[in-house]
């Protein structure tokens, strides 16, 4: 830490006592200190570490800078080394994806996890954005760190960050604060010149002390006062000065002797200007100033001296910005080229983006295209990605230029990004190009395909990339090949060749020592051998995706886990599991990408509503989802409707229900046909849509011995389970009793005992409705259900007059209507009601709404 300079702190005894209480509270958190220039947010920085120190507190800094050219984190690589880590090494991360980022973000959130570190971030207006997004990640993931940032009004960021920091806002002194710092003589004019600006004042009062001060003629600014003190310093350490200062607040004391020629020895006129490291200015103004101080010859010739002094660094976008300064353009485009690839390099994407723009505009090229438009695309800056794709395009000067440009560009589920790819990769085709490129194309192809529900021309497209792939020996290739050709064959009829698809990708994985590849691969298999009902066999799978995501690090591959980890536990009914590692799922994904997070937890909030009933997650994301994409829009409706329904919500389940339109226009994913069509089977029984009910039972007799698992975020069971239903909904009670005895040699095989319980308590009806004893199996279920706890179903049986008052109250009539249908009186059929409720343990009708959905259609004396 700096020495803190000895001048009086007056004027912040508010600001002092809310420092005091931070570090007695010894918790962590964010603290944002404001103000214009010269306010004070330093100075209370330093009261804040000194107070730190006393009490035994480990204090850092970091400084953002004003000139551009800094490194990529850099405030944060100064934190790092301040605290004995090698920032090189912590940083050091590569990237596939843009989610990569965060193995960089928990990177540096691990090596500051510290109890009780204080770290100061200064000048966060300066940062650059990755820096940025480092402090609000920090900000909500070390709890015992107290990080106090200061900023200078106005500050966009500063917005984002709130929502997870305390502020203070510093302000001017006031007149006898002003006496009390330098004295009541010249307070008045002092007070009138500096509005109370604590450096302002501290600088006047300075002023006095060094001679400077003529109260006829005072400073109408701290430029001023500094362009005075400049004037009265030896030619050589005028020089050095003004060299210090195009180097920028912190300098480099070495380079600046080197670029100006003088001894270091001549910074000692300066103490007026150089705090006391002997490589900082006093104040930002400060540097300001002395650079306003020099003519444009000046700042020309100081600045190339500073660029060629600086030939041999690695600070190559400070090199750039000099040889920029200096007029020396060509210079300054290799450099400022370098200088981008370092950041994208270090994972800083967009300041990686601005560099190359400014490379761009000194003179553009394909290559700098297509470098920003990856820059862009990991930055999630999709429209300046799309834009320099197709500024890329209209540059390239050969086929393969054509290609890399085309393949800047990523299919995505919105329409926008795929407007503008499909033509570049459709024009890229028609190029004579490498085998591998050509390969990489046509999976590119395949995935736009896929998202423009172009489905007729998947198969033919990722085979043909596939091949292509195979036969080029380019890896990477063969890696998105394998990628795009996975998503061309889902559901049951493309399950033998993923399970292929994935062992071709493990082995690939192994022989290029990828493990994001071993991770995919292993997520592959584990899919599928949920969607078979090899449930046992997927649960041993894990270890080695465990290991896959693990190694390949960051918060994505860990989401990934934990979604089929608690789809497992959700099918295997191990339900407090599913729902402890569902929900970390989906908190840490949620910060990231929360609709592939959303979508997730919802779909294992559907699987584990099977058997527990709806939650208060499950119904706030049935309500408040975010609108999917056009592929997922109609399961989407069922699933809501599935769920509300199992809430007691007939009414909105119903009105979502009928938003999936006629079934004979319905056209569900191939991924998503299984489940979708359980769902829709649930639904219809629950709902008593019988003529509906009828059509979509023979759409999933086609699925008979499948089970319904949508990529391994949640099981819905065998169909068997749903065919039982939904035939014992029509009264077709031997059909319904044949599929429910398969379904529990269908749920008991996969190892999903809950389903089998269900299934079993389905049958007892049936056989019950045949007239045949379901005492054995009734009993069985009833075991099942309170070993695993499935609080959904209840082993308390209604009497055939309560069923039948249960069934009225689910039909949503009040208990004067039930009287009437029944013709009995209301205070009967209240009776019933009540008797209902204290049996069954619950407060209102709606859950005996959501109860009797999961209920057989036949009274169990009866």
């Amino acid at each position: 830490m700096r020495d803190i300079p000895d001048v009086k702190v007056v004027g912040r005894s508010r600001e002092l006592a809310m420092v005091r209480s931070w570090l007695a509270a010894e918790t962590g958190g964010l603290v944002l200190c404001g103000g214009e220039p010269g306010i004070g947010k330093t100075r209370l920085a330093q009261e804040l570490a000194g107070h730190a120190l006393a009490v035994g507190r480990e204090v850092v800094w970091g400084h953002c800078v004003e000139t551009s050219g800094a490194p990529a984190f850099w405030p944060w690589r100064q934190v790092l080394k301040a605290t004995g880590a090698d920032p090189d090494l912590v940083l050091a991360h590569d990237a596939e994806v843009p989610q990569d980022r965060f193995r960089v973000f928990d990177a540096i959130a691990s090596a500051l996890d510290r109890d009780g570190l204080v770290i100061v971030v200064e000048d966060v207006h300066w940062a650059d954005q990755a820096s940025l997004l480092v402090l609000a990640h920090l900000a909500t993931h070390l709890r015992s760190v107290l990080i106090f940032a200061t900023f200078r009004d106005p500050c966009p960021a500063v917005a984002d960050l709130m929502r997870s920091a305390s502020r203070i806002d510093l302000h001017g002194l006031s007149a006898d604060e002003v006496a009390e710092l330098v004295g009541p003589e010249h307070c008045a004019t002092i007070m009138e010149l500096t509005s109370g600006n604590p450096l302002f004042v501290t600088e006047i009062a300075r002023a006095v002390d060094d001679g400077t001060w003529r109260p006829d003629q005072p400073p109408r600014s701290v430029r001023d006062i500094v362009t005075a003190r400049l004037a009265r310093l030896g030619p050589p350490a005028r020089e050095l000065i003004k060299t210090a200062a195009l180097v920028g607040r912190d300098f480099d004391v070495d380079l600046a002797a080197a670029a100006s020629g003088q001894p270091l020895s001549a910074l000692d006129e300066a103490t007026t200007l150089i705090d006391a490291t002997g490589h900082r200015f006093v104040h930002a103004l400060t540097r300001d100033a002395v650079e306003a101080s020099l003519t444009t010859a000046e700042r020309r010739t100081i600045h190339r001296r500073i660029a060629e002094a600086m030939t041999g660094s690695t600070h190559y976008a400070d090199v750039a910005r000099h040889w920029r300064a200096c007029g020396a353009t060509s210079e300054a485009r290799v450099w400022t080229i370098r200088a981008a690839e370092d950041a994208v390099r270090r994972l800083a994407y967009e300041e990686g983006a601005l560099l190359y723009r400014a490379a761009a505009s000194i003179e553009d090229s394909c290559e700098v295209q297509v470098a920003l438009g990856r820059a862009a695309y990991f930055a999630g800056d999709l429209a300046a990605c799309v834009e320099a794709a197709q500024r890329a395009a209209e540059l390239a000067a050969t086929p393969e230029q054509l290609a890399e440009a085309a393949l800047v560009l990523e299919a995505a589920p919105g329409a926008g990004v795929n407007a503008v790819a499909t033509p570049l990769c459709d024009n890229a085709l028609r190029q004579p190009v490498s085998p591998a490129t050509r390969a990489r194309l046509l999976a590119q192809r395949s995935h736009l395909a896929f998202y423009r529900g172009e489905q007729h021309r998947l198969g033919e497209l990722s085979s043909e990339a596939l091949d292509l792939a195979r036969e080029s020996d380019d890896d990477r290739a063969l890696a998105e090949a394998l990628h795009a050709r996975q998503e061309a064959c889902p559901g049951p009829s493309g399950r033998a060749e993923r399970l292929g698809l994935a062992t071709e990708m493990i082995d690939l994985a192994h022989r290029t020592r990828s493990p994001r590849g071993a991770m995919w691969g292993s997520l592959w298999r584990i899919h599928a051998l949920i969607e078979s009902g090899e449930l046992a066999a997927a649960q041993e799978e894990l270890p080695a995706l465990r290991l896959a995501c693990e190694r390949v690090g960051g918060q994505v591959p860990l989401w990934h886990l934990e979604v089929v980890t608690a789809c497992l536990a959700q099918a295997q009914g191990r339900f407090a599991e599913a729902r402890e590692v569902g929900r970390q799922a989906y908190d840490r994904m949620r910060v990231i990408e929360r609709e592939p997070a959303s979508g997730a937890y919802f779909a294992l909030q559907c699987g584990l509503a099977c058997h527990l009933g709806a939650t208060e997650d499950g119904l706030a994301l049935a309500r408040h989802f975010h609108d999917p994409p056009p592929r997922f829009r109609l399961m989407s409706k069922l699933t809501r409707a599935f769920l509300l329904l199992r809430a007691g919500f007939r009414d909105e389940a119903l009105e979502w229900y009928r938003r999936a339109g006629p079934i004979a226009e319905w056209d569900l994913p191939a991924f998503f046909v299984v489940p979708g069509l359980v769902d829709a089977v649930l639904v219809t029984s629950g709902l008593g849509l019988l003529e509906d009910l009828a059509q979509i039972l023979p759409r999933l007799e086609a699925f008979r011995g499948e089970h319904a698992a949508g990529n391994g975020v949640a099981y819905m069971g065998p169909a068997s389970l749903a065919l039982g239903r939904g035939h014992l909904a029509l009264g077709q009670h031997e059909d319904a009793a044949a599929d429910l005895a398969q379904a529990v040699d269908d749920a008991l095989r996969a190892g999903a005992p809950a389903f089998a319980a269900e299934a079993r308590w389905h049958l007892a009806a049936a056989l019950r409705a045949l007239g045949k004893d379901a005492d054995t199996v009734q009993r069985a279920a009833d075991r099942a259900i309170r070993t695993l706890g499935m609080t959904a179903f209840t082993v308390t049986e209604l009497s055939s007059r309560e069923h039948e008052v249960a069934r009225l109250v689910t039909d949503g009539l009040t208990n004067r209507q039930i009287a009437h249908r029944l013709v009995i009186s209301e205070r009967t059929a209240q009776n019933h009601v009540q008797h209902i409720l204290t049996k069954l343990g619950f407060s209102t009708r709606s859950q005996i709404a959501a109860w009797m959905s999961t209920r057989p259609s036949t009274t169990a004396d009866g």
